[in-house]
């Protein structure tokens, strides 16, 4: 198990059905520690916005805006620390679904709004940013079977696999750690998870900075 004195919070992000949160489960049981996860299922306007994405586009950023900085604040204010702590989901992905989504008038509304409510959100450690082919994405997300997913349009999805490998091609905000989840098998393989931990270690024991992990992982 890797170091835990350089680490405290860790990051998994990709777009959806990537696997982000099935990996930052088995990343806090390996180290024992606290998990901050997404709730989209807790969203009043997401089955709306995957019906009707226009109509609810402005409501259901909101609302994801809202949750985001109100579990980010709750972080900030626990105990700094403790040895690590893991979060499914980056506050930046936020505006960039917004931006996917949002008319010119409603984006600028929204970024007083995130600007303020983004002010102190705490700086990860290490962001951890898995990507897969469009089609591997849409496969998982059929397979977890979610009420509010089944609208979603493959043309939706390879927009924000598209956003998503735009944003992290020049990320710079923190360490970051680039998985090819069509390549991996982090929660069934064992040696593959092995190789990611080795890689984490690496990264926050400073051994690299700003690192694609290469061969297997990209």
């Amino acid at each position: 198990m890797p170091s835990s004195e350089a680490r405290r919070f860790i990051v998994v992000e990709g777009p959806i059905g990537v696997g982000k949160t099935t990996l930052a489960r088995r990343l806090a049981h390996t180290f024992g520690c606290e998990l901050l996860l997404e709730a989209p299922e807790q969203n009043p306007f997401l089955d709306r916005f995957y019906r009707d994405m226009r109509s609810a586009a402005f409501q259901t950023q909101l609302s994801f805006l809202l949750q985001r900085a109100r579990q980010l604040e709750a972080l900030r204010q626990t105990d700094l620390f403790l040895p690590v702590q893991v979060a499914d989901f980056l506050i930046e992905k936020d505006r960039l679904f917004a931006s996917l989504t949002l008319d010119e008038a409603e984006m600028r509304l929204y970024d007083q709004v995130y600007a303020h409510l983004t002010l102190q959100a705490p700086t990860p450690d290490l962001v951890i940013y898995l990507h897969a082919p469009v089609e591997l994405l849409l496969e998982r997300i059929a397979s977890r079977g979610r009420p509010y997913e089944r609208e979603i349009s493959p043309e939706y999805v390879a927009r924000v696999a598209a956003a998503y490998a735009r944003t992290f091609q020049e990320f710079d905000t923190a360490p970051l750690l680039m998985v090819d989840s069509a390549q991996t098998d982090l929660l069934r393989n064992d040696a593959d998870y092995a190789l990611l931990l080795q890689q984490i270690d690496s990264i926050q024991s400073g051994r690299h900075h700003f690192h694609a992990v290469a061969a297997r992982f990209s």
